[in-house]
């Protein structure tokens, strides 16, 4: 049960925000079928959705600094609102549109794990994140559900389950405008942002080169920022199978359409809801964190590898989920919660939204790569992915060998 009501609604607007995004997710092939090697165009559509978050985390997560988290919630409510809309005319051009305007705001999680980190105390930072996470596989379930359900109860032919499913964004999405509103400012500490100020966070933010020297700036031996985004990032190129995992089973041998793709999500986010939840509030904060990343990527990449070698097996899929779930799956918290750790008041916004911009950097090029791969082979990705995850464990294998005062424990 969640104690503190400030929390419950930060949950509350994650947890719709997922469930439009995951809604949409089984339909967003039919928007790029028609056109020639649709699972490229879905991969690039998934890339610049990504992409844009280059420039607008470190931007939002710096204007969270200065004006307070609130106030950028809700604009990234309104966006993702906005964006959402434009998918009710089943149009391809409107889908680039969409994945453009959705990731414009989409940086709205660097706020969120700001938020967060906020109002939680040290003793409960790591369960916090980890509930946030698996809030999130709650939407990654509820999303499909509703949207399998619509199609079902209301026995929608194939050719409108696009239009269908839109509407239903739409509305929920307003639902979290409304709601947002509602959410209580939990950043005191202000800088405000003045127009050169933004002007230069803009300039900075097109240049990829500036996050990395800007992190740097930020870090200190003690702290080790650099080394725990490195990781995220190593993360970050695997976690681009989340994307792909829809062009995968919907154009592959699979074969899965828009119910099948639903039902399977269902499954693979109520899993990762149980595990995640009872990993992160009995096991996480008790633990070495950086040897339990070592140990759960290195035993994530086979299963990783093993996605690729399954064919058509329906069985052989949902065991690999399994697994998934217990391995891999459980990483991202981990990473979260040490970054968190690393970060003070006056910066926290600053730290997530770079981290975050380095993310969509990652994802970008990871969609690049997957995409190019697709179209050789639509098994050949599942190797990239593999690899990435292993960079993880090389990385916190070395992370390990550090002295204790440079990886402390909750």
């Amino acid at each position: 049960m969640i104690e503190n009501p400030r929390l419950a609604l930060i949950y509350a607007v994650i947890l719709l925000d997922v469930i439009v995004g995951s809604a949409i997710g089984p339909i967003l092939p039919e928007y790029v079928r028609a056109l020639p090697q649709p699972q490229l165009w879905l991969s690039l559509g998934t890339g610049l959705f990504l992409g844009v978050q280059l420039f607008s985390a470190p931007l939002l997560g710096r204007l969270s600094d200065g004006y307070g988290r609130r106030p950028i919630l809700i604009l990234s409510a309104a966006g993702t609102l906005l964006a959402t809309a434009l998918l009710l005319p089943v149009r391809t051009g409107l889908y680039f549109v969409n994945r453009l305007s959705d990731g414009l705001t989409n940086g709205m999680y660097a706020t969120i794990r700001s938020s967060i980190t906020d109002i939680s105390n040290k003793d409960d930072l790591f369960k916090n994140l980890g509930i946030e996470g698996a809030i999130i596989s709650l939407g990654f379930v509820l999303g499909p559900m509703a949207a399998g359900l619509l199609l079902t109860t209301l026995e929608v032919p194939r050719v409108e389950e696009a239009a269908y499913v839109s509407a239903l964004a739409v509305g929920l999405a307003a639902v979290n405008v409304l709601l947002s509103f509602l959410l209580p400012e939990t950043h005191r500490q202000r800088s405000p942002v003045r127009g050169a100020e933004l002007r230069a966070e803009l300039s900075r933010g097109l240049n990829p080169l500036t996050l990395w020297t800007r992190l740097r700036a930020l870090d200190t031996p003690s702290s080790d920022l650099r080394r725990i985004v490195l990781m995220q990032l190593a993360l970050t190129l695997s976690t681009g199978y989340y994307f792909y995992f829809v062009p995968f089973v919907s154009l592959g041998e699979q074969q899965m359409n828009a119910q099948e793709i639903s039902y399977f999500f269902m499954f693979f986010g109520a899993l990762s809801i149980v595990l995640n939840y009872v990993f992160y509030t009995y096991f996480a904060d008790r633990i070495n964190q950086r040897r339990a990343i070592f140990w759960l990527a290195i035993l994530g990449v086979p299963v990783l590898a093993g996605y690729g070698l399954i064919g058509s097996s329906r069985v052989g899929l949902y065991v690999l989920v399994t697994l998934d779930c217990l391995t891999f799956s459980l990483i991202l918290g981990l990473l979260e919660g040490l970054l968190a750790q690393r970060t003070t008041e006056a910066n926290r916004g600053e730290v997530f939204g770079l981290n975050q911009a380095l993310q969509g950097l990652a994802s970008f090029a990871t969609t690049l790569v997957f995409a190019g791969l697709s179209v050789l082979d639509l098994r050949l990705p599942w190797a990239w992915f593999a690899l990435c995850l292993g960079a993880v464990a090389w990385q916190a294998r070395r992370g390990t060998t550090l002295s204790p005062a440079t990886h402390p424990r909750i």
